[in-house]
């Protein structure tokens, strides 16, 4: 018998360890905000402790205030880019987001997490635009790798349920 969802385990195993362009805390902070998005507790607890010192307490706040926050503005500009109407492009969002550009690490690690949720939930409109920061204060490279994370943390979401 074979194992279902070894390609999984091996995927998480090299995305969690093996990366060559984010740093520890970049790497485990996208898994933690990734599976805090997808609302796997199981998955984030287990994710937070294998972190271990890896993930600072402020990394470890910033991935729950981006899963947050992303979790919000996903909903709201989907519903905008999905509509298509300038009329309401034009309205104030009025929704508060202060921590995106004061988080607790760095703008780029709050930027990566930020992308992972974005792709976690397909809004394109938000892609778009964490994709272009990230590629201004990092590289594609360092995008390329939070979009791996999140595709893997929700196959192993997936696996474990």
């Amino acid at each position: 018998m074979t194992d279902p969802v070894k390609d999984i385990k091996l995927n998480l195993s090299s995305v969690l360890t093996q990366s060559q362009v984010l740093d520890a805390e970049q790497t485990w902070a996208v898994a933690l905000c990734s599976a805090y998005f997808i609302e796997d507790s199981t998955l984030a607890s287990a994710i937070e402790s294998d972190a271990g010192d890896a993930l600072s307490p402020e990394a470890r706040e910033d991935a729950k205030a981006a899963a947050a926050i992303m979790a919000m503005n996903t909903v709201f500009y989907r519903f905008r880019h999905m509509v298509g109407k300038e009329s309401y492009s034009q309205m104030r969002a009025g929704l508060r987001m202060n921590r995106m550009t004061s988080p607790a690490t760095s703008t780029a690690l709050f930027e990566l997490c930020s992308m992972a949720c974005a792709v976690l939930e397909g809004c394109e409109l938000c892609v778009q635009s964490h994709e272009a920061k990230l590629a201004e204060e990092l590289s594609e490279n360092h995008v390329h790798e939070a979009v791996r994370i999140a595709a893997v943390i929700k196959g192993a979401s997936v696996a474990l349920s």
